[in-house]
């Protein structure tokens, strides 16, 4: 409050959640709108700095950032930054390639099996906890994860449901979605510093949960899957959101 700014980490290519316009240098995706709306409510100014969901939780930590939205809680991550309420539910789901079909977990446990994740992510900790005797290829980003399966070096990609259903939906030829039975359900939180004043954590809560029931983050969300042309009805089923 007394910087007047509130910063928060944005990921370049995190289509849906964050993006940004290579050539303006705009920032769009859900939780872009969503820090606007709360920067607004505290009336500070809005600062983005360009980060990887990687390396969010170092920049939390090291006070670079005041707020990582899109952020899964792991036992590895509550080590490090506190977490806020629920912003909402997710899930995660695998990209597989044309001719290869798992329907469980099961099946993805297997050594032969090959999945791409991006190093450090929540897709990176559940896949290796789930999957533990897969071969894992880790790649610095998203889209390096995704351009494996693309070129068939990995049979999946462990990703959530949203960015899923978005890569497939721009580029069919990368296979198809499909939801490991059991679901694994995930929160999707916010991280901060851990602080012995509790007094912005309490605030954030309260101001995550004052928006839900304002029906501000189901639209952001809607509205940010729409401009990647997803829509509801392409949520996979098992999904819930």
């Amino acid at each position: 409050m007394s910087s007047k700014k509130l910063r928060i980490g944005g990921v370049a290519t995190g289509a849906p959640w964050t993006m940004k316009d290579p050539a303006s240098g705009e920032w769009a995706g859900h939780f872009v709108a969503i820090a606007k709306a709360l920067a607004a409510d505290m009336e500070v100014e809005l600062e983005i700095q360009e980060t990887t969901w990687g390396n969010a939780i170092l920049d939390v930590q090291t006070g670079k950032i005041d707020v990582m939205f899109g952020m899964n809680p792991t036992p590895k991550r509550a080590l490090a930054v506190d977490f806020s309420v629920p912003v909402y539910n997710s899930a995660l789901v695998m990209i597989c390639a044309p001719d290869f079909n798992p329907t469980t977990w099961e099946d993805l446990n297997k050594p032969e099996v090959k999945i791409a994740v991006d190093n450090g992510s929540a897709h990176d900790q559940v896949a290796s906890r789930l999957a533990p005797n897969a071969s894992i290829s880790r790649f610095r980003t998203l889209d390096e994860a995704t351009l494996a399966l693309k070129s068939r070096r990995v049979q999946a990609q462990s990703i959530f449901w949203m960015g899923g259903v978005r890569a497939v939906k721009r580029d069919p030829s990368l296979g198809k979605v499909i939801v490991p039975k059991p679901v694994f359900g995930s929160t999707s939180n916010a991280a901060i510093r851990r602080e012995t004043d509790r007094t912005f954590k309490d605030f954030l809560n309260t101001w995550i949960v004052y928006s839900q029931g304002l029906g501000l983050v189901r639209s952001a969300v809607i509205e940010s899957l729409a401009a990647v042309d997803v829509t509801l009805d392409d949520i996979p089923e098992g999904v819930t959101f």
